[in-house]
């Protein structure tokens, strides 16, 4: 934190110039609240190296978050590889991959160890929200997957002394049989309880509860409070947890966005039952719009569904996105859109 009342905000992004063809992993901050922000400079750990098996290692999907124990930031993503100009999905094993900063310096690029074979083709907590216990103990969900078989997803629990991520725990295995499996967790404790929300391939997104972030119960596709399921394609949720209340930032359909793939396009906001883990439809909010028409026109609807909550202060939340148009040569701007509370937000 710095001197001034207002806190450093600090940002990980990264150009993307086809699908999951992604540049090298940039930084920027802010210290008056997303007012003015530094110019976009390269992570020097989070660019791309040359391997001795051909391909090219570079890192995507980080997420930075603030270790208050450690008085540093770590971020977080995961290993991607290429040879050409494109995406190939074809892709060796994979792992999460970190650097820590701290007092305005990057460190070194490192690898999260696991070395059970359930992950041996793909371990990660790519784009996922974390927990840092009062302990400095940082929890999240990790999906996970050997050669020939669905991802299942588990709560991890490590260490972190402002260097080093060690895992320490993985909890009971959640499966799933549509598609790939689970992908994409996010992980948020409110009040009493640890909360998981999972991207899927059947056209739902999922949410499961744990006592102590490390054993799931049984997970339940989100629904509206009068029980009927949303239509989720394929994409990312999150969490926004303010101290009277929890919510949820997703993509679905709806009627504007027929034709939009993957209804990638609006961003909603909705309050969360936690007794039920059901959504307040009379909540539900927009948070980013669709600019366009998602019927008749969809190639010139941006997609939004790659994005982050923060809280940045007791009266404020962002959620940043980074939008892009496939069909327009991937372009696309960087957007914040501000939540401001009614009531202050205790947890920031």
């Amino acid at each position: 934190m710095p001197a001034s009342n207002e806190p450093l905000v600090l940002m990980t992004l990264q150009t993307i110039a086809g699908s999951d063809f992604f540049g090298p992993v940039q930084w920027m901050t802010t210290r008056d609240l997303g007012r003015t922000w530094t110019d976009p400079q390269p992570v020097p750990a989070l660019g791309r190296i040359k391997r001795d098996d051909g391909w090219n290692e570079g890192v995507c999907d980080v997420v930075p978050e603030f270790h208050a124990a450690t008085g540093s930031v770590l971020a977080m993503g995961h290993s991607v590889c290429y040879r050409g100009a494109k995406f190939e999905t074809a892709q060796p094993p994979r792992w999460p991959v970190y650097s820590v900063w701290k007092d305005g310096q990057w460190g070194e690029r490192r690898k999260l160890e696991w070395d059970d074979p359930r992950g041996s083709l793909i371990y990660t907590n790519n784009c996922g929200q974390r927990v840092v216990l009062p302990n400095g103990d940082i929890v999240f969900v990790m999906t996970f997957g050997a050669k020939g078989t669905k991802r299942s997803a588990a709560g991890v629990r490590c260490s972190f002394d402002g260097k080093t991520l060690a895992i320490k725990q993985v909890g009971r295995e959640m499966k799933h049989s549509a598609g790939r499996g689970l992908l994409e967790p996010s992980l948020v404790k409110w009040r009493d309880k640890f909360f998981v929300t999972l991207r899927a391939e059947d056209n739902r997104g999922y949410v499961a509860t744990s006592d102590d972030g490390l054993d799931f119960s049984d997970k339940q596709p989100w629904a509206w409070d009068n029980g009927e399921s949303l239509a989720m394609s394929t994409t990312q949720q999150h969490w926004l947890a303010h101290s009277e209340g929890l919510y949820l930032v997703y993509t679905r359909k709806d009627a504007s966005n027929l034709n939009v793939p993957r209804w990638r396009s609006p961003l909603f906001i909705a309050q969360v039952d936690p007794s039920t883990l059901r959504l307040r439809r009379d909540s539900e909010r927009i948070v980013l719009p669709l600019v366009g028409d998602g019927v008749n026109a969809p190639d010139d609807v941006a997609y939004s569904g790659n994005f982050h909550p923060v809280n940045v202060s007791s009266d404020e939340s962002w959620v940043t996105d980074g939008e892009m148009l496939p069909k327009r040569g991937y372009r696309g701007d960087l957007l914040l859109s501000r939540i401001r509370w009614s009531k202050p937000n205790r947890l920031s």
